[in-house]
């Protein structure tokens, strides 16, 4: 269990700086970039409200997330024809092709480690991992609401 705490610590530590190198290389903050990465994964355009839910920001920081990522380029705000008080955020395709470049470039790296796993260890890290976004998704909740 000591062996797989200091894993676990340099691992998390690992991911954080890998994830501002990335940042930094596309001109964004840390959190702009896995903004992104959670749009990337939206059916469609959002509200600055899922971005706060998206990311556990305010709605007084998603919105100011959302400007850094319209000034960026990287997305559109546009009414929504259905409700035309609510302001849509959209990525821009072109501008997240580019982001796809880059990500494609390092991918390649990731898909070789994976590739010398066994079906059922894949099987298992998935399984870690959606149990750590459970776990993190609480700990987030207990640490902003300072039960800690």
């Amino acid at each position: 269990m000591r062996d797989l705490g200091v894993v676990s610590r340099r691992y998390m530590a690992s991911y954080v700086l890998f994830n501002q190198a990335l940042a930094d290389c596309l001109e964004l903050h840390p959190t702009d970039l896995q903004c992104l990465n959670l749009l990337g994964l939206e059916a469609g355009p959002v509200t600055t409200g899922r971005i706060a839910e998206l990311t556990g920001l305010t709605t007084g920081s998603a919105t100011r997330l959302a400007d850094r990522l319209e000034k960026a380029g990287y997305v559109t705000r546009r009414r929504c024809t259905e409700d035309r008080r609510k302001v849509l955020v959209e990525l821009v395709p072109e501008r997240m092709a580019e982001f796809g470049k880059v990500w494609g470039r390092l991918n390649g790296a990731w898909w070789e480690m994976f590739d010398g796993y066994e079906d059922d260890e894949i099987a298992l890290i998935a399984r870690h991992m959606r149990r750590t976004m459970e776990l993190s998704t609480s700990q987030i909740e207990r640490l902003r609401s300072g039960e800690f």
